[in-house]
């Protein structure tokens, strides 16, 4: 993993709508699988309204432990001038963080990570060093029985209401109350291609099922020569291997994950890289042809090669056959000692025209609901950004594996990668 570091010190401040119909739509996935259910509680987002209420509990700004119940807060306590945020890579707008940094006074140390994996394993220690982290809603649940966080006092986060109500609902599966995360960006794992090289590669148009490009040998074979690259993480990878196969892509029978570490293991020699985050620069110089990805990364990516005027043109697919759908969302580790700051900048992150701002440059989805209409049309008109109400019928929530089933996957997928 390629670990970024990156200070950034300055000194001032900082959707999911898609549509009513969409209620009516999604409601038939619902019926299909209590999986897809999820993805409807999501996507609701496009239509709802509403307000949260404000947790009431505070202590002092050192924080407690999130074992012990207790609420992270503003209440009096030594202020400071220092926020420490743990986050992924190409994830936030560095205009947006010098702004927040003006305006109250605060210097940000921003460092990155590229896998939830490597996030948790910082977190679980009860000693991150951050004030601030990112994890993914299927690492949430169990990070917070662990104990690593503490409570949100929504009380310190005035825009805490225009979170969509429907991706608190969603959350609320692995945050029972919403108390400890507050979501900052959701989308989708799916392909991207380079489409001149792979229509190149194959000798005619993709194949009818377009995840046959990275899961069937008789394409993959063909692309191992212009790079094939996917996400470095079993818990990303196997749900979407489960589908395609036609299986619970959350399944947690350790028959089918076997059954789906077979059919990866058929293709890995024509896997060029494992990475969760360094495929961005790779398929935009054109080193990669094909890439499983996060949804925006690869917008990342198109975008750059669009701007470097390099004629490498990537296509980011929203195949009909599914993608996955996850939440990302701002935790306090219990060991924060700027938790005051760290709500001050979820609160910034929350703004409508701040969300917009971070989501034209990372091209996700914001968390805040009124900033789809301040972004960009070429961002909102992106399925691979917004799916449409019909793609969202095809998708499923990305969703935590039992932690028995989670370590058989990862001891798999190593030696998948290792090609034995």
């Amino acid at each position: 993993m390629v670990t970024h570091q990156h200070n950034i010190s300055c000194l001032a401040p900082q959707q999911i709508p898609i549509c009513a119909r969409l209620f009516e739509l999604l409601e038939n996935i619902m019926k299909k699988t209590l999986l897809a259910s999820s993805v409807v509680v999501m996507f609701l987002a496009a239509c709802g309204g509403g307000n949260n209420n404000a947790a009431q509990s505070k202590t002092s700004d050192a924080g407690s432990t999130a074992s012990s119940g207790t609420t992270a807060s503003a209440a009096p306590a030594a202020a400071t001038d220092s926020l420490k945020i743990y986050n992924w890579s190409d994830y936030v707008d560095p205009e947006t963080v010098k702004e927040f940094e003006a305006a109250n006074k605060i210097k940000t140390t921003y460092d990155f990570y590229d896998s939830n994996e490597a996030l948790e394993a910082k977190v679980l220690t009860g000693k991150s060093g951050y004030d601030l982290v990112v994890p993914s809603n299927t690492f949430v649940g169990r990070q917070i029985k662990a104990g690593a966080y503490l409570k949100i006092d929504k009380n310190q986060i005035p825009n805490y209401n225009n979170i969509d109500p429907q991706l608190l609902k969603l959350m609320n599966d692995v945050d029972a109350g919403n108390e400890y995360a507050v979501p900052y960006f959701w989308g989708i794992n799916t392909l991207a291609i380079n489409k001149d090289k792979v229509e190149k590669a194959l000798g005619g148009p993709l194949p009818d099922n377009q995840w046959d490009l990275l899961f069937k040998p008789e394409y993959s074979n063909k692309l191992k020569s212009c790079g094939i690259s996917v996400l470095d993480s079993a818990a990303e990878i196997f749900p979407m291997a489960l589908n395609y196969m036609g299986k619970d892509p959350q399944s947690d029978k350790s028959e089918d994950l076997k059954a789906a570490a077979e059919m990866i293991m058929k293709v890995r020699p024509d896997i060029r890289r494992f990475s969760s985050s360094g495929y961005i620069d790779d398929m935009a110089r054109g080193d990669l042809c094909v890439v499983l990805g996060y949804g925006g990364d690869l917008n990342i990516a198109a975008r750059r090669a669009k701007e470097a005027k390099s004629n490498v043109n990537i296509e980011v697919l929203v195949p009909k056959e599914g993608f996955g759908v996850w939440v990302d969302s701002f935790m306090i580790p219990k060991d924060s000692a700027n938790v005051t700051n760290a709500y001050k900048y979820i609160n910034n992150t929350l703004d409508p025209k701040v969300a917009a701002k971070n989501g034209n440059f990372v091209t996700y989805a914001p968390a805040s609901k009124p900033a789809k209409d301040l972004m960009e049309k070429q961002y909102t008109e992106n399925r691979s950004i917004f799916p449409t109400d019909a793609d969202l019928q095809n998708g499923f929530m990305m969703t935590p594996m039992k932690p028995d089933s989670l370590k058989m996957a990862v001891r798999l997928w190593q030696d998948i990668k290792k090609g034995s």
